[in-house]
């Protein structure tokens, strides 16, 4: 536990009080006095490469010239920033520093926010002594796809190296080379193929490193500001939007110490371009035979509102809201319930958790739940994949000594820092858990580990085509632990918050459930009398429509026909179904068979507020006004409403979320004003439920029966899919990995298949590696990629070699 003891220092004649052993340089900027320095960085191990922050501490023979980011402040230091030496020592390293760098200024992207800059005027000797030729560099070279170097600009502070190697676990840029060559490069050959890249552009204190999205594009004075939350997944990272003239044109990482620390995984950081695309639908479509023709939105609205009013309430279901703000899902929810009267909504598309499970779990974990952890249980997928910026966080509660356990059908990212890895097959995780709980080897190690809390275990479903109760019992598992927690994984935007606001078919706002008589009584009170029927889920609202006791389908944000476990009962769904409406920014697989596409305004362009997966609630900003004549989610469904005859006062988020601090309790008193003037960065926690709701017990899932067929089919997540995201990003476009089948050794060798050679997957071919850390009897796929998103996700799929093998 760290030191919180108290200690008197004196700083340039003033004393002040620090906190025992912290380092110096952030000590004296708590009480308002700044020391120079470029290496070193907040959430960095201490380095002194740069010698910037040199100040004078006296000690028992007499003062001497310290780095003041390697010391730690002890009880009666006395400390000079300000001397005539310090003052010498300082400038002496500007010029030093100066001696190389070119002085190009007015055209790189750093100026006007360089601290070289701001030190050489504040700190700098004014003038040079040094006349020789600098040295100069090919430059800009690229050293990913996303990031350029110029090397001559570097001044060698470590800072990128250190992001890289101790932050991400990437250890891809270095120093090369030795004296007046020494210079940051990548190892020969290989690429740096980080995750998490963008963040050595953030912390290079001068424009050494570069992005290739935002190179020449502004000048820091040009460029506006908003704080804001990235809803690439359900960590919702604090970052700052910087636009000009009506433009996004960069995202940083703010440090908020309750999520993500400054850092953002490139998808954070690089995805919004997405918005830009040239296949951005910006404009109502109505379909006239096979194609789509452009409509005025009263055309639109007026079309959708008469379809709809033509079916019985119950005769309609809707599938999505969950990547859009609270305020839109409360809409969505409140639309179906009280204006359609339908009770069959469903923000996840067969692919997640159970919705109380999720929402309303009473042992919820929270992110820095991780940081005071004694061990960590990974039940899921690839944290670095699917929620990179909290397998960051993993990182550093695992490097400050907690003790990881993970249980995966398949290698992960974080592997090579776990305590344990258990690899078991899809199907046979019941019986995993059963001797976990009792002890059996080869699992007495791990339960020993597991014996000292506190514990936090990390659950969801490892893959689609494992039943999403296994990740119940795994908590339910986990709770037993002691002093343990829960962190429910699902990674779509904002499904945590589409879940509180009711977007399941057995939730209503505010984590209550629909057979709480009371909670429905009051919500009756505010939205007039709701629904009898029993609600539908994804699975279930497309069977429906299959059988046609559905007739019409809202999608808003979804597309089933990618993201559900089977494409081809979603597309049957879709086609049969009478009247489709889809509420997007794309067309999708399942958008482009609607019959009305009514274009929504994205991440970016709206104000709201989220939910992230620990329950905390944030206000999401509008950094830029929609493109073309899209409009917010919310907007679009009042619009609908009013054509209806009813009255939702949903044109405005702000009323929207006033009305759901009232009727939602888990949110009473969390408004947008509180969020803004009371909260601050760290955003407001809802409130777990209470003991005495039924909402809040976790159910243990029934034993899943092993799979009989040959190979047992996983699909691993990619950060760089084919998601709208990635595939609409130009600079990310490239950067999605062919599909490739992964194989064990042994069923490898059974069907006589080389590594590279193709293999044929419920008939469709991929090329094969074999990985000795794929279960046995098991094939792994990568998810929602064009040339997987056919497959159906059963457990079982047929094997064969293509080349003729069986």
């Amino acid at each position: 536990m760290a030191d919180t003891t108290t200690v008197t220092i004196t700083i340039n004649g003033v004393d002040h009080e620090a906190t025992n052993g912290e380092r110096l340089i952030m000590a004296a900027e708590k009480v308002g006095e700044y020391i120079p320095r470029f290496c070193h960085h907040d959430k960095l191990e201490a380095v002194a490469k740069c010698r910037m922050c040199l100040v004078e501490v006296e000690g028992p023979r007499g003062k001497a010239l310290v780095p003041s980011c390697t010391v730690l402040v002890t009880e009666g230091m006395v400390v000079d920033t300000e001397s005539d030496v310090v003052k010498k020592a300082q400038a002496g390293v500007l010029e030093f520093l100066l001696l190389n760098h070119p002085l190009d200024c007015s055209v790189c992207d750093k100026g006007g926010e360089c601290p070289l800059q701001d030190q050489a005027l504040g700190f700098g000797a004014g003038e040079s002594r040094f006349i020789e030729e600098k040295r100069t560099f090919l430059k800009p070279i690229p050293v990913s796809d996303l990031v350029l170097l110029d090397r001559e600009r570097c001044v060698l502070c470590d800072r990128c190296v250190r992001v890289a190697d101790d932050i991400a676990g990437d250890p891809l840029i270095e120093f090369i080379d030795r004296a007046g060559s020494v210079q940051i490069n990548t190892f020969p050959g290989e690429p740096f193929s980080s995750y998490f890249s963008g963040n050595t552009v953030q912390v290079c204190p001068v424009g050494a490193l570069t992005s290739v999205d935002y190179r020449f594009k502004a000048r820091p004075w040009d460029l506006e500001t908003v704080r804001s939350v990235s809803l690439v997944d359900s960590v919702h990272s604090t970052v700052d939007v910087h636009t000009s003239l009506d433009e996004i044109l960069r995202v940083y990482g703010v440090d908020n110490p309750h999520l993500n620390d400054g850092w953002l995984s490139d998808k954070d950081r690089f995805s919004f371009s997405a918005f830009k695309s040239d296949q951005r639908i910006t404009t109502p479509l109505i379909r006239e035979g096979e194609d789509f023709r452009e409509a005025s939105w009263p055309e639109a609205i007026e079309l959708v509102a008469s379809r709809l009013g033509s079916y019985i309430g119950t005769e309609v279901g809707a599938i999505g809201g969950a990547l859009g703000t609270n305020e839109d899902a409360y809409t969505l929810g409140k639309f179906m319930r009280s204006v359609i009267g339908s009770p069959h909504v469903d923000c996840q598309v067969g692919d997640g958790l159970d919705p109380h499970f999720a929402a309303a779990l009473r042992s919820k974990a929270t992110i820095n739940s991780l940081d005071s952890a004694s061990a960590i249980l990974l039940w899921g997928t690839d944290l670095k994949e699917s929620l990179p910026v909290l397998y960051l966080r993993v990182r550093k509660a695992v490097k400050a000594g907690a003790r990881l356990v993970i249980f995966s059908p398949w290698s992960t990212g974080l592997d090579g820092i776990a305590t344990h890895v258990i690899r078991y097959r899809a199907g046979s995780g019941p019986d995993v858990l059963r001797r976990l709980t009792n002890g059996d080897d080869p699992y007495s190690d791990v339960a020993e580990t597991l014996e000292t809390g506190p514990v936090v275990g990390l659950v969801g479903r490892t893959s689609i085509t494992e039943h999403r109760d296994l990740a119940v019992s795994a908590a339910a598992h986990v709770l037993t632990l002691p002093d343990s927690s829960v962190l429910p994984l699902l990674t779509r935007a904002n499904v945590f918050g589409a879940l509180d606001m009711g977007l399941a078919p057995t939730l209503l706002p505010g984590r209550v459930s629909t057979l709480d008589e009371p909670s429905v009584a009051a919500l009756e009170s505010a939205w007039g009398p709701l629904p009898t029927v029993v609600g539908k889920d994804t699975p279930a609202i497309l069977d429906a429509l299959t059988n046609q006791d559905l007739r019409a389908l809202l999608l808003i944000g979804a597309d089933p026909i990618t993201e559900s476990p089977n494409p081809s009962v979603a597309i049957e769904a879709i086609e049969t179904a009478d009247f489709v409406v889809a509420i997007d920014s794309f067309l999708t697989q399942s958008s482009r068979r609607a019959d009305v596409l009514l274009p929504s305004a994205p991440w970016g362009e709206v104000d709201g507020t989220v939910t992230n997966l620990e329950g905390r609630v944030q206000r999401l900003c509008k950094s830029i006004e929609p493109r073309g004549r899209s409009l917010s989610v919310h907007a679009i469904l009042d619009a609908v409403a009013t054509s209806m005859g009813a009255s939702m006062s949903a044109s405005d988020w702000r009323l929207i979320n006033k009305e759901i601090s009232t009727t939602a309790p888990a949110y009473e008193g969390i408004t947008a004003d509180y969020l803004t003037f009371e909260c601050g960065i760290e955003g407001a926690l809802a409130p777990l439920p209470d003991a005495t709701q039924p909402l809040g017990h976790v159910p243990v899932a029934t034993q899943v029966a092993v799979v009989n067929e040959r190979f047992t089919l996983h699909f691993a997540p990619a950060m760089y899919d084919a998601g709208l995201l990635v595939t609409n990003a130009e600079v990310l476009a490239d950067l999605v990995v062919p599909a490739s089948a992964r194989m064990n050794p042994k069923d490898a060798s059974a069907l006589a298949i080389e590594d590279g050679s193709t293999v044929n997957v419920s008939g469709h071919d991929f090329p094969l590696i074999i990985d000795p850390d794929v279960p046995e009897r098991s094939i792994v796929l990568p998810h929602n990629h064009e040339s997987t998103r056919t497959i159906v996700a059963s457990p079982g799929v047929a094997v064969t070699n293509s080349g003729g093998g069986s």
